[in-house]
């Protein structure tokens, strides 16, 4: 008996013993848990609390967005942030591509449109001009047949006389053949029915009603030399009476008949044509306008109601 009692006394302590110390553990792991956070063991697992307790990305009260946390998703933000730089510079290129391709496209219109139109008509009246101050003898009008029964205009100190008052209609050049060519027309190379015309110790080379001189790698027009002499005029050559004897006019150019050949002449005041070549200048002096070649001035006019010119003879007002 002393043995049994022994034994149990043994065995109430021992459960004694145990359930202090599972009563200590379980305290101890209580608190463990509650520092870690609120994290519990279950089967020697770990749970973890939801993370919506707090928002990945919290913005507090500030101007401009001062307060934004970075999210941890942090590779979504800088992609976008990319795409949105990126596109604000495929566009600033883009704008500036075009604007350059627009300043590009503006010069080749410009160059483009003014080169065909605006060169040529200055060519034709630059090389005029200079022509008419290497070669000056196309520009001595002769005087009128008979005395003028009109009052001259006077303007600038200078008289200007014509016998048909003035009758202005815009000038209008006459397309005299695709063989014809105006004051300083420019060609590489001449026609073989071009012939040599010396006048006073000068060359000119004339073709088809046409007279050209010889410059740097080709011909230029000029106005026909008084006194050059030629055997044929062209055949689309007009007939005009200066008073005295008859004229044939062709492309600005007036000839005699001298024998078997023709002689350029000056233009003789108060003579009436039909037609102006290209190459003329259209002058403003005082209230008329007239159509100027070198120092040759034409008066619009109007005559049994066709429109016409008349070679102005030019006196300085003495």
């Amino acid at each position: 008996m002393k043995s049994i009692n022994k034994t149990l006394k043994k065995a109430a302590l021992l459960c004694i013993a145990g359930s202090f110390f599972l009563i200590s553990i379980d305290g101890l792991a209580q608190r463990r848990v509650g520092g870690n956070g609120g994290t519990k063991r279950a089967g020697g697992a770990v749970k973890t609390r939801p993370a919506t307790q707090r928002p990945a990305t919290q913005t507090r009260p500030g101007s401009n967005n001062s307060g934004v946390r970075k999210s941890t998703n942090t590779t979504t933000r800088p992609a976008n942030t990319s795409n949105t730089n990126a596109g604000n510079r495929n566009t600033t290129t883009n704008r500036n591509s075009a604007t350059r391709n627009n300043i590009n496209n503006s010069g080749n219109r410009n160059t483009n449109i003014s080169g065909n139109t605006v060169n040529r008509n200055n060519v034709n009246i630059n090389v005029n001009n200079s022509v008419h101050v290497r070669n000056n003898r196309n520009t001595v009008v002769r005087p009128g047949p008979r005395p003028y029964v009109r009052p001259p205009y006077v303007y600038g100190g200078y008289r200007y006389h014509a016998y048909n008052p003035y009758f202005f209609h815009p000038y209008r050049p006459f397309y005299w053949g695709p063989v014809w060519h105006p004051w300083g027309f420019f060609v590489a190379t001449l026609a073989v029915t071009a012939i040599v015309v010396s006048v006073e110790s000068a060359q000119y080379h004339y073709d088809q009603g046409v007279w050209y001189t010889s410059t740097s790698g080709g011909y230029t027009a000029v106005p026909a030399p008084v006194g050059g002499t030629v055997n044929n005029i062209p055949s689309g050559a007009q007939t005009v009476n200066t008073g005295t004897v008859n004229n044939y006019y062709y492309g600005g150019t007036y000839y005699e008949k001298d024998g078997s050949t023709y002689k350029v002449v000056a233009p003789t005041a108060g003579t009436l044509v039909d037609n102006l070549p290209e190459g003329g200048e259209e002058v403003t002096i005082g209230d008329v306008k007239y159509v100027k070649f070198g120092e040759t001035y034409y008066q619009p006019v109007q005559v049994d109601g066709k429109d016409k010119y008349e070679v102005v003879q030019v006196e300085e007002d003495k």
